[in-house]
């Protein structure tokens, strides 16, 4: 593995892979819990970025103070950490979730899914997407080492 690598996949990406799966049922169950148990895949494209952004808006809280304090170990106090945060996890979701949209639609065309399954995939997608991103911006921006 090449010193780049050993940087990237340290004990650090470890810490945030164990964050992220509780974010990942906490985000999950709200979801997908709105998006189908709740109704919100009736709402057509209004419930699909209602159900996503509920998720990063809940997840985010809990990333936040996980990832700061046991992930990135940064203690950083004041607007500046917050505003860095706010901006890279707004970023990840409007681009994650906004080229799988479309992508997932041009994957699927054909396959006569219901618009409910092929919402839930696309959100699977997006999802998967968002945590390449936010990695990376979290890493790299927003817990970046001053």
């Amino acid at each position: 593995m090449t010193d780049k690598l050993k940087k990237i996949f340290d004990p650090t990406f470890f810490r945030f892979i164990v964050v992220g799966v509780i974010n990942t049922l906490v985000g999950y169950g709200v979801m997908f819990g709105l998006y189908n148990l709740a109704g919100l895949h009736t709402w057509g494209d209004a419930g699909y970025w209602i159900s996503s952004a509920a998720n990063y808006i809940i997840g985010s809280i809990v990333s936040f103070f996980l990832n700061k304090h046991f992930t990135f170990r940064n203690q950083e106090k004041g607007a500046g950490v917050v505003l860095r945060f706010v901006i890279n996890i707004s970023v990840c979701w409007l681009l994650a979730y906004g080229l799988a949209k479309p992508a997932v639609a041009w994957v699927l065309s054909g396959w006569g899914l219901s618009e409910q399954l092929q919402g839930n995939l696309t959100m699977l997608a997006g999802s998967g997407l968002f945590v390449i991103l936010n990695y990376f911006g979290q890493r790299f921006f927003a817990f970046k080492q001053r």
